[in-house]
């Protein structure tokens, strides 16, 4: 598989994010420059665009927006994905990272332990939706696609 070597977010229309926003955020990015596994398999008999891929992400007229470019900024790709089957999920996902903020303020390990154990769970159904809704348009990673719903939350959380 190939990979990302650029992420650019598209946040100029949205509110400034929390302390904590930007901070999963930051981390998000960091991890999936790190290490990610993305490509765009060949279709309608064209062969793919190759890699690796600068992504610019954005949400445009109420979709999610992937904007893939060759590393040489040649166009790759672009799909729009519906942000509706993503809403639950992301709305789950911030009320638990609430939780989870305010609990590390304030309760025992355990107790904190316990919260983080959900953040995961609802992370890792925000990745599944999101591998879905790629299918037949990149193929990503289970680890990818947590980074990635962290950035669509992002986004989210301003659109």
């Amino acid at each position: 598989m190939t990979k990302i070597v650029h992420i650019e977010i598209d946040d100029r229309n949205l509110p400034p994010p929390t302390p904590e926003i930007d901070q999963e955020r930051k981390v998000a990015m960091f991890d999936l420059l790190e290490d990610n596994s993305f490509a765009i398999p060949a279709r309608d008999g064209r062969p793919a665009p190759e890699g690796p891929y600068r992504l610019a992400l954005s949400i445009r007229e109420k979709r999610l927006v992937f904007d893939l470019k060759q590393e040489d900024e040649n166009p790759a790709v672009e799909f729009h994905l519906s942000l509706g089957p993503f809403r639950q999920v992301v709305k789950d996902y911030f009320q638990i990272c609430e939780s989870y903020f305010d609990a590390v303020k304030t309760l025992p390990p355990s107790q904190i332990e316990t919260i983080d154990m959900a953040r995961r769970g609802i992370h890792n159904e925000g990745a599944r939706v999101l591998q879905e809704r790629l299918e037949g348009k990149a193929d990503v990673d289970i680890d990818t696609a947590r980074r990635l719903f962290t950035l669509i939350c992002v986004l989210h959380f301003g659109g």
